[in-house]
């Protein structure tokens, strides 16, 4: 369960943690781990280790059920991953309360086996890996899937619909909803992401809830910790400087668009945001 590269995770304080994660090169980075420790920030003194120890049981009831072939056919894998996460340990997505916080706070997925796309993402993942199956989370917009490959042959699943496979109209159909009526499905949409942007995209589900509930110094707390993770990430810099600007941090926000502006590669960028520092800084004293 534990990162590589990081054979004491419980040494470190959860702040501390993720700090570790942002220093680290992807494929060094546990998802379920720093999923959980994200989750842990919102409960002072968790014990994860009932967390880690339910991880560990899931992935050895797949072991257990999994074919003794390691040539097993994918529709195999696939089938064994559901008994498991969605049959025997009653894992779902949650429509009936889908912007409910704990949806994105993978311990309270784990306590209520219900959450958003993302998160039951990062159970599946976690699982499929930990059997050396190739799996990974999409870029697809507005909804989280998972790609499964193995023997020359790949399935598009939702974690949501109770790892169901996706067919290409489905697909198109998903895509539509979200991009519009024009959007048509592009080799991207089938890319695998990086682990950071799977927790990216996770923590994007709080922040932008907690924003839509008026709670701005929640969303920014957020955003720090995405931070964390992902220093050099210029958007985030730029989204900072907008939240702290709204929060009248004007000083904060200076120095955030002042990173934005030393990380971006956009010309056009850091010339608009050059001007927006120059008006904030008419309006410090």
């Amino acid at each position: 369960m534990q990162a590589p590269d990081d054979p004491a995770p419980s040494s470190r304080d959860d702040l501390a943690y993720l700090q570790w994660v942002g220093e680290q090169p992807d494929d060094a980075i546990n998802l379920a781990e720093t999923a959980l420790r994200l989750g842990a920030l919102g409960f002072a003194g968790c014990d994860l280790a009932p967390y880690r120890a339910h991880l560990e049981a899931v992935c050895t009831a797949v072991t257990q059920r999994r074919s003794d072939d390691d040539g097993a056919r994918l529709g195999d894998r696939i089938k064994v991953l559901r008994q498991i996460l969605v049959d025997e340990f009653g894992y779902s997505g949650d429509r009936e309360t889908y912007d409910d916080l704990d949806n994105a706070n993978l311990l309270r997925v784990i306590d209520r086996r219900r959450g958003l796309p993302v998160a039951l993402g990062i159970l599946f993942l976690h699982v499929a890996r930990s059997q050396n199956w190739p799996a990974a989370g999409l870029s697809f917009p507005g909804h989280f899937l998972i790609r499964l490959d193995g023997n020359g042959k790949r399935a598009i699943i939702d974690p949501f619909g109770g790892g169901r496979v996706l067919a290409t109209d489905e697909l198109r159909t998903l895509l539509k909803k979200v991009a519009g009526p024009d959007a048509e499905l592009e080799p991207h949409h089938y890319a695998g992401i990086s682990n950071r942007s799977v927790l990216l995209r996770l923590q994007n589900n709080v922040k932008i809830r907690r924003i839509k509930n008026g709670d701005l110094v929640g969303g920014l707390r957020i955003l720090q910790t995405m931070q964390r993770m992902a220093p050099t990430e210029p958007s985030l810099w730029h989204e900072r400087g907008l939240l702290q600007t709204q929060l009248g941090e004007l000083g904060g926000a200076i120095t955030a668009f002042e990173q934005f502006q030393t990380m971006t590669a956009n010309p056009v960028a850091r010339d608009r945001i050059g001007d927006l520092i120059q008006h904030l800084r008419a309006h410090l004293h």
